[in-house]
């Protein structure tokens, strides 16, 4: 559990996108506007080219976060603070990659729709601004997956080709034992074990490799922790916690990303330091920048990431509720300290209530410690088959096995 460091807000993304990607990001821009509740006034469907195309029309922009889910295939959208005036057509049958469509509400407020496939497929997502007649507009693009051909002749990957790499943080720790348990279990201990098995079983990944930002009992900085991670130029940032609540019964596993207004108390205390310091945001220095050119590539790059963050966040949020009852359903936005790089998708997950008697004693059991890091890696695995960074191997893999470029949803 963190306590003392909220500030509000959301946004991040990895440094490589803001160089490789300039128009991405400014579409990007948009999706996570901080708005009040939108309509979704009309829906469209298209069929061809390979891909199919939804659109919703929007009175408004909207934050939204979008993942997949296998067995059966489906693709989910998760939209907040959205009212659906238009009627969605419960079947596409007629469409080459989409079976139905299936929307409720969710969290008061909220909408879920869920895309039902008849195969495998690649989605895409990108929030238009008002142009012309049309308003806002939520694009949903299905792309047919492509089978590998066999070659005669196998290719090699490049050589420079490189490992992910994830910054795996356990939080507290030395004089700062976080929450305790009811049989005085400390946060710091069981977070530290579940992050040292999280780390082992990423580097027993293909493409992947870890690094423990605190790899022992001692007190580490808030923000020594973001600097450690981007001074290794990580990839991801997964900060694990344990949360504690007066009430005994609270309980349940929670993923964090950072909220809007603590990225721009953030981004504000940035562009205040960067004539003193050569920081690279997204692969670009802001101290030879003039006040709006580093406002612009701060905010690119700060509101790309949190779209990253929310993608991940989503894929292993998904994957903890296959092990822990969920105290929230969704990615929750706050101003965690240690979500605050501007250039790092980065989440922070409550693993449990340790103040809950039954979740402390899973909490200090080591099968169930294995089986909590096993989920946190599979979402991470499930968000780089579709987010691999330009010039690793997984991106090389991922699009050997996809037929097209990386995924950038």
């Amino acid at each position: 559990m963190i306590s003392g460091d909220i500030s509000g807000g959301i946004k991040v993304h990895s440094r490589s996108m803001l160089l490789a990607a300039a128009t991405f990001i400014i579409l990007l821009t948009s999706t996570f506007i901080a708005a009040a509740d939108s309509d979704i006034v009309n829906f469209r469907l298209s069929d061809g080219g390979g891909k199919t195309r939804l659109v919703f029309d929007l009175s408004g922009p909207v934050n939204y976060s979008l993942f997949s889910l296998n067995d059966p295939e489906r693709v989910v959208i998760d939209v907040k603070d959205v009212n659906l005036q238009a009627k969605l057509p419960k079947s596409a049958a007629k469409t080459r990659l989409l079976r139905s469509i299936r929307n409720a509400p969710r969290n008061n407020g909220d909408l879920r729709i869920v895309l039902d496939l008849k195969s495998r497929a690649q989605p895409k997502s990108f929030l238009l601004r008002p142009s012309h007649n049309a308003g806002y507009r939520l694009v949903i693009d299905l792309f047919e997956h492509q089978s590998n051909k066999p070659s005669k002749v196998a290719k090699a990957p490049p050589k420079k080709l490189r490992d992910v790499l994830i910054a795996v943080d356990a939080g507290h720790g030395g004089k700062d034992p976080g929450a305790l348990g009811y049989k005085g279990t400390r946060e710091k201990d069981v977070v530290l074990a579940i992050a040292r098995k999280l780390a082992r079983q990423i580097d027993r990944e293909t493409g992947m490799r870890a690094m423990l930002t605190r790899d022992g009992d001692y007190y580490m900085g808030l923000r020594e922790r973001i600097e450690k991670a981007r001074k290794n130029k990580a990839d991801l940032f997964i900060s694990i916690h344990a949360d504690a609540f007066k009430n005994r019964h609270a309980r349940g596993s929670s993923v964090y990303a950072l909220s809007l207004r603590g990225a721009s108390s953030e981004a504000a205390q940035w562009l205040a330091n960067r004539e003193n310091a050569a920081e690279l945001i997204g692969g670009v220095s802001l101290d030879d920048k003039d006040d709006l050119v580093a406002s612009v590539l701060l905010d690119l790059s700060q509101t790309a990431t949190i779209q990253s963050s929310l993608n991940v966040g989503s894929a292993i949020l998904a994957e903890l509720g296959q092990h822990n009852k969920l105290h929230k359903s969704y990615v929750q936005q706050a101003g965690f300290m240690v979500l605050k790089s501007p250039d790092i998708p980065s989440v922070l997950i409550e693993t449990a209530f340790i103040s809950n008697l039954e979740e402390e004693r899973k909490l200090g059991d080591r099968n169930h410690q294995s089986k909590i890091a096993g989920a946190i890696l599979r979402g991470i695995r499930r968000y780089f088959q579709r987010m691999a960074p330009p010039g690793t191997l997984l991106a090389f893999k991922h699009r050997k096995l996809e037929g097209s470029p990386e995924s950038r949803s």
